[in-house]
């Protein structure tokens, strides 16, 4: 499996990553176990989670995910695997992480509880790759900065990312790091796919230029781009079959953003385009997220180990010009099908 830098940090992994949000909620301890085994023996070596996970995120369950991931991990050899997590946004933004009381902060105070924390779930003495996972804007820059340097100087971290950032934060946290001489962000962990390409848009040059790399979650759009959401049908222990029915508002109006008129008419057409390679539809949209120069290592999910197969088939594909520019032709007759 090919391997990639992380910015222009030590860190070199997997273009594909393990990301396990759904361990504890969609699959128990042994099947999380069995598809983290399959993703290492395939040449996975890099896994990501979160202090929140699994989601929903609930007072709970937050942290859960660490504590099997830590588990799992402590019957492996640790340097081999490189583990990523996040500490959760500020608890006035758009939601309110279920941690520390529900007052949440991306201040020294609070990351510094968060990073011990995971810590102690993962049973590690150092955390491969940090990063915010719902950043505030409204702070100082530098406080966070400043809170995450500390965490790198002292050998907890390695490296440091960001998560779900708009152009505007990316560039103000990079200005923040040269001036004052901190950790620079060497890693972003934003949704894009086949039917959210907005990266494109402003960011994917920010990285390129900074020399950022992109760890793209959601390459098959919440699972829609598999096409079991088309024609009408809502699988039964599908996520987003779950959170259309959910009464929290939050999580209803995403489970509206990724399933939809128009991302469901892309997912059509890139299923037809599917078919006449002759390849699953998730080995080609695993494939086309990967094959980008400002990716590092695409973020997969799984509630089964047997979905990993089209998955990892993606390993050896590489997409011609032909192909992407039908692709692109398909994502601009519907443009932004997540808006």
């Amino acid at each position: 499996m090919r391997q990639n830098r992380l910015g222009t940090s030590a860190i070199v992994v997997s273009d594909i990553c393990m990301g396990t949000m759904t361990f504890g909620k969609q699959c128990d301890k042994s099947q999380s176990f069995r598809i983290m085994d399959k993703a290492l023996d395939a040449g996975i070596d890099f896994f990501d989670t979160a202090e929140v996970y699994p989601v929903p995120a609930t007072s709970d369950t937050a942290g859960l995910t660490e504590e099997w991931v830590g588990q799992w991990m402590k019957e492996k050899n640790r340097d081999s695997i490189i583990i990523a997590t996040k500490v959760a946004g500020a608890a006035h933004g758009w939601w309110n992480p279920p941690v520390r009381g529900g007052k949440a902060a991306l201040d020294r105070h609070h990351i510094r509880k968060a990073v011990e924390g995971s810590l102690t779930r993962l049973q590690t003495d150092f955390i491969d790759l940090y990063q915010i996972h719902w950043t505030d804007h409204g702070m100082r820059a530098e406080d966070t900065i400043e809170a995450l340097d500390e965490l790198v100087c002292e050998g907890k971290v390695r490296a440091i990312g960001t998560s779900n950032e708009n152009a505007y934060g990316l560039m103000k946290s990079l200005w923040t790091s040269d001036v004052c001489g901190l950790a620079r962000f060497d890693t972003i962990q934003n949704n894009f796919s086949l039917n959210n390409r907005r990266f494109e848009d402003e960011i994917s040059n920010i990285c390129i230029q900074e020399k950022v790399s992109l760890l793209p979650y959601s390459p098959l759009a919440g699972g829609v781009l598999t096409g079991k959401y088309n024609d009408g049908n809502y699988p039964e222990g599908a996520r987003f079959s779950r959170y259309l029915q959910n009464k929290q508002p939050r999580i209803k109006e995403m489970a509206e953003r990724f399933v939809n008129d128009k991302s469901l008419a892309t997912t059509a057409k890139i299923m037809v385009l599917a078919g006449e390679l002759g390849i699953d539809v998730v080995t080609l949209a695993t494939a086309w997220s990967k094959q980008h120069n400002f990716v590092a290592s695409t973020i997969v999910g799984a509630s089964h180990e047997d979905q990993l197969d089209p998955i990892l088939a993606a390993v050896d594909v590489t997409l011609d010009d032909e192909t992407l520019i039908k692709i692109d032709t398909i994502t601009k007759d519907i443009l932004y099908p997540m808006d």
